[in-house]
């Protein structure tokens, strides 16, 4: 494991007692998934074997830092990760990055987080996952040098993943318009929020009528989150 962790610098706080997280950059051929766990990746290739094995090996660290037992981690209907009760996390995964963050429902309502290469959106994404008012507005707003469509995407993903334990529905790309700003006119951080465009109404608590996040741009990876 990495010794000073990326997704540090996307958090509102380091690591307490609410709050807790591990990355690492590669794979073990040492690691195994929980029993209970194997039959979500038994016709998988090796690739996506990996990747899940390894993403909820940093998820068990960070639950162990909160005092945790190391718990399988399966899937919702959606795909989503299942977290033991009382406890709301984020996975995410990308080519030489996985990740996870973890916090006591007591305290933390949500978390997002996504890793994406940095680079920029193959041909005709963009389109597809931004609002005109973004392809037109986040440029001006980002320094020079950064691929704001790849880190654009990396926010409707880690909004997406926040989103979705509070209101069990979908958010499209389109539902969420997003704004930039940066540490500094030639920061490599900054932060994002997430003004939501459909009906904000979580299952319980506040509506979620705007998600307020980070994003930095590392070692070739740009990493966003959200913590509610």
């Amino acid at each position: 494991m990495a010794e000073q962790l990326l997704v540090s610098s996307v958090l509102p706080v380091t690591a307490t007692d609410d709050l807790a997280y591990s990355e690492t950059y590669s794979d073990s051929p040492d690691l195994a998934p929980l029993p209970e766990e194997e039959p979500l990746i038994a016709k998988s290739v090796a690739k996506r074997r990996n990747e899940f094995i390894t993403v909820r090996h940093c998820a068990r660290i960070a639950l162990g830092q909160l005092g945790l037992p190391p718990v399988p981690i399966l899937k919702g209907d959606k795909g989503e990760p299942c977290w033991p009760d009382g406890v709301v996390g984020s996975l995410t995964h990308c080519t030489g990055y996985r990740g996870a963050v973890v916090g006591r429902r007591a305290a933390v309502r949500s978390v997002g987080i996504d890793a994406e290469p940095h680079d920029t959106l193959p041909h005709g994404v963009l389109d597809a996952v931004s609002l005109p008012e973004e392809r037109s507005e986040i440029p001006l707003a980002m320094p020079a040098g950064l691929h704001w469509d790849r880190i654009l995407f990396c926010a409707k993903e880690a909004t997406y993943k926040a989103w979705f334990p509070l209101t069990k529905r979908w958010l499209g790309f389109e539902d969420a318009h997003i704004t930039f700003t940066a540490d500094g006119p030639a920061a490599t951080v900054g932060g994002f929020v997430s003004r939501i465009l459909i009906d904000p109404e979580a299952l319980s608590g506040p509506p979620l009528t705007a998600l307020s996040g980070r994003w930095s741009v590392e070692r070739g990876l740009v990493l966003t989150a959200i913590v509610l």
